[in-house]
């Protein structure tokens, strides 16, 4: 009896350490490491964000106003046009042409995870992705739609969209109006945020970075870069100067200086605070900065050292830095890419 339970025992412990191994195979730990519990106090993943409660007609009615020319003056804009949702949301030029053929006077940011800003614009103008999707369609240079009545006016003779709209919003006796374009439009970009490699190490993958990720990440965090890039969108919390040690202008050799919210506030204080940007796909949405005036993103890394920090990062903490954020690169899915 005895030698029968002292099989039974082995043999269960046998089976036990296999599936230990075969768990750990999956490269899910049973403990966060050092380092994933630091960046966790600093991080969120995009996982712990619960999807809104938005209607498929209000996300279809959105995506089709998002691809569509037609929302500007001249037809030949869209909000795709520089927000290119098969190019991580941008356009990938300095500044961005309108409806005019003229160039705005900013570089045009990703709608990839923009609803999870604080606020919208570099110079916060707009409080979220509703309000901010006003504001390039009744822009002279961009969408140059000369007042939202105009535009109303322009989708309610399309039956089309009539019928969409009463489907988007169908307690409303007269659905098609400026707010209800905003809020469609809004709906639509609030799908846009896709699961990083990143994403999955916060949340308990050790083996979703390489080492020298890590070792990025590591020095990110070290050189305090954090203090503006944190959070969810890793960016796009609060307002910061660009230039804390250094003329921003001298080192970015940029065309033209910009005041960022001292053009709205006229208060000095304000003078070179623009909104932080997100981090998320920094790698595929260059140039970088408000002006787009820098094309590489180990520059960029550099540059921010320097000015924010104060720091001269050496040529392997800029590698593995942008190793690191090249971690947080991720897609959407294809169904959101095509009008």
């Amino acid at each position: 009896m005895k030698k029968i339970l002292i099989v039974t025992a082995i043999l269960s412990l046998t089976f036990a350490c296999s599936k230990k191994e075969e768990k750990a195979d999956t490269g899910k730990p049973q403990a966060k490491t050092e380092l994933m519990e630091r960046a966790n106090t600093l991080f969120i993943p995009i996982t712990t964000i619960k999807p809104e409660n938005i209607s498929s007609d209000k996300i279809e009615l959105g995506k089709k106003l998002y691809f569509d020319d037609r929302l500007s003056k001249n037809n030949t804009i869209s909000c795709n046009s520089c927000h290119n949702l098969s190019t991580y949301g941008v356009d990938n030029a300095h500044l961005s042409l309108g409806d005019t053929q003229e160039l705005g006077s900013r570089n045009s940011p990703s709608s990839f995870y923009a609803f999870l800003h604080f606020k919208q614009f570099w110079d916060g103008r707009a409080e979220n992705v509703e309000e901010q999707a006003k504001g390039p369609l009744l822009n002279p240079v961009e969408h140059g739609i000369p007042s939202d009545k105009y535009l109303v006016d322009k989708l309610r003779a399309i039956p089309e969209y009539q019928e969409m709209f009463k489907k988007a919003f169908p307690e409303e006796a007269e659905p098609v109006t400026f707010d209800n374009i905003a809020i469609a439009i809004g709906a639509f970009e609030r799908q846009l945020a896709p699961v990083s490699r990143f994403d999955t190490y916060l949340d308990g993958d050790d083996n979703a970075l390489t080492e020298q990720e890590k070792a990025g990440l590591k020095d990110f965090m070290d050189a305090k870069c954090t203090i503006c890039h944190n959070g969810v969108a890793i960016g796009g919390g609060l307002f910061q100067k660009f230039g804390v040690y250094g003329a921003y202008y001298e080192e970015t050799n940029s065309k033209k200086v910009d005041n960022g919210v001292f053009d709205l506030t006229k208060d000095e204080k304000d003078k070179f605070l623009f909104k932080v940007p997100s981090l998320r796909n920094v790698e595929k949405t260059h140039p970088y900065f408000h002006d787009g005036s820098v094309a590489g993103l180990k520059d960029a890394i550099r540059i921010m050292a320097k000015l924010q920090q104060d720091i001269q990062l050496t040529d392997k903490q800029v590698d593995d830095i942008e190793a690191f954020l090249k971690s947080m690169t991720a897609d959407i899915d294809p169904k959101y890419k095509q009008p």
